[in-house]
């Protein structure tokens, strides 16, 4: 009995839920793949610049 109490619930909630539109969605999109790239170029760029420090401190100066 509390399963479909549970799911009458659930039922009820979703009609009241405000669902975004097909313009916020893809603004909402764009923003979370620009900020990815945006971290991932960042994250790369650190990575790139503390192999390139710890090469001349390991290997020496070439």
């Amino acid at each position: 009995m509390k399963l479909f109490k549970f799911f009458g619930s659930v039922k009820k909630e979703m009609k009241v839920v405000v669902w975004p539109t097909a313009k916020e969605n893809r603004r909402d999109t764009w923003t979370v793949v620009a900020t990815s790239l945006m971290y991932a170029i960042f994250f790369a760029a650190v990575d790139w610049a503390l192999v390139a420090l710890l090469q001349q401190f390991i290997m020496g100066s070439k």
